[in-house]
């Protein structure tokens, strides 16, 4: 049992540690937290538990692309307004997000929960592999909207990358168009400091100058 910060009561050393161990947060960011929720009412900080208790309580993954819900259907897949020839595929709903923020993108999307990862023991039957085949066969979302295309929009690193290829060999047999997320040196880098596999998808990824 870890004992409570020199000069911090027990419970508050407690609710600082909670604030800690969230990603992203350091040791002085969630003692600052910790302080802040010290100082708001009762009924604030009620509402702040329960906003905690009810997203674990009612947030659930969509039946049909694995995005989180608080319903049957994620909004994008209850959306009429949805290109439904296009799947992007990505690992996780955070991954979603970023693609949405972009507006560029409106297709439909299927969420993996990770990547195959031998050093991590996940495999393919640990991720939301099988009900992506299912839709392909299926055309979609079960409706008559033939896919024509899937997006692999893994990361680009080495599990990501293996992940993309074994999803394409599961889906090519569908004829169906499989394609990659380009990735290549970003706005403001330079060549003379990328790495060989920024440089290959940058080539790779390369497009006609108009």
């Amino acid at each position: 049992m870890k004992l409570p910060e020199a000069g911090l009561p027990a419970a508050l050393s407690r609710l600082s540690e909670c604030f800690a161990s969230l990603p992203g947060v350091g040791s002085k960011s969630a003692r600052r937290m910790a302080f802040h929720i010290l100082n708001i009412s009762d009924e604030r900080a009620a509402e702040f538990a329960e906003a905690i208790l009810g997203a674990k309580r009612d947030i659930h993954t969509c039946r049909i692309c694995g995005n989180l819900s608080d319903g049957d259907l994620c909004v994008i897949c209850a959306s009429d307004r949805r290109d439904g020839s296009k799947i992007c595929v990505v690992e996780t709903a955070v991954d979603l997000l970023s693609i949405e923020r972009t507006r560029e993108y409106a297709g439909l999307y299927h969420v993996l929960g990770g990547v195959i990862s031998p050093l991590r023991r996940i495999t393919p039957d640990d991720l939301n592999i099988q009900p992506l085949v299912k839709r392909i066969s299926a055309g979609g979302n079960g409706e008559n909207s033939a896919i024509n295309e899937v997006i692999m929009a893994t990361n680009p690193g080495a599990e990501g990358e293996a992940t993309a290829m074994y999803l394409s060999r599961l889906i090519r047999p569908f004829g169906v168009r499989v394609t990659r997320l380009a990735y290549g040196i970003p706005v403001g880098g330079n060549v003379e400091f990328s790495d060989n596999a920024t440089l290959y998808r940058a080539l790779e990824g390369r497009v006609e100058v108009e």
